[in-house]
């Protein structure tokens, strides 16, 4: 193998020649610097093997990596079309969801407009049963009113009674009305509250009109003491032994409304 260069070593021809040959000590130095030349040439070879086997390991490391850097875009994209498909999925269940709370929604509406309707329904049927009683019930006052009269021959003209239709004891239900308002109901519970009665509790409260019942233990004047005990004023519609209707005065109705 040729070397680059000048070459060192002389030439067999530029020796001198001596007695018997060549000179030795210029052989010797032509021999050394052959040699020298030599290690050097190896050492070149193996710094070259060495180079070449890093650029191979090298290589094989770049290769190793592109074929990494391959598998890893792969992984993404696959990634990419499950994350679509994870869209694509979910945009889909959000619409179902939407769909299912926009029935509900509708659903839920049917139903209170079908509980208001039963609502209204139940409540004229009340109204139209508690004017049935009431119209039943005059009857029946007018009837023993009557029964009483031609009886007693009108007790009230000679004292045989001793009470008259505003004293009222036990149990009572008092109808009263228009109302404004819930807080005039109030105020009637609250008057009623006052004179000792017992058991208070309001029975039906439609359209204006309400119907409560009450227990008082003894006689009491109740005409009397609510007109004391409330700022409306009252007219009596009807008085039995149990039951009392009263009529507000309208101009307090429209008074407490305004």
């Amino acid at each position: 193998m040729t070397s680059e260069g000048t070459s060192t070593v002389p030439r067999m021809g530029s020796f001198q020649r001596a007695f018997l040959g060549y000179r030795r000590p210029e052989v010797d130095a032509a021999i050394s610097a052959r040699d020298g030349q030599i290690e050097q040439l190896r050492r070149e070879l193996v710094a070259k093997a060495e180079i070449e086997a890093e650029l191979t390991s090298l290589s094989g490391m770049v290769i190793e990596r592109e074929r990494e850097i391959r598998s890893l875009t792969e992984q993404l994209l696959q990634a990419h079309d499950r994350n679509d498909r994870s869209i694509a999925s979910l945009d889909a269940v959000t619409a179902r969801l939407q769909e299912i709370e926009a029935q509900a929604r509708g659903q839920a509406t049917r139903i209170r407009m079908k509980a208001l309707r039963e609502a209204v329904e139940v409540g004229r049927r009340a109204q139209e049963l508690s004017e049935a009683e009431q119209a039943t019930a005059e009857v029946e006052i007018d009837e023993e009113a009557a029964t009483v009269a031609d009886l007693n021959g009108h007790a009230a003209k000679n004292g045989a009674g001793n009470a008259s239709q505003e004293t009222f004891e036990g149990r009572v239900r008092v109808e009263i009305g228009p109302l404004g308002d819930y807080s005039q109901l109030v105020g009637i519970e609250d008057a009623i509250g006052q004179l000792g009665a017992s058991a208070i509790s309001i029975e039906r409260f439609s359209e204006g009109r309400a119907t409560l019942s009450l227990d008082l233990d003894e006689p009491i004047d109740l005409l009397r003491e609510l007109e004391e005990r409330s700022p409306m004023e009252f007219r009596v519609r009807r008085a039995a032994d149990d039951n009392l209707v009263l009529d507000v005065d309208d101009d307090d109705t429209e008074h407490h409304a305004a």
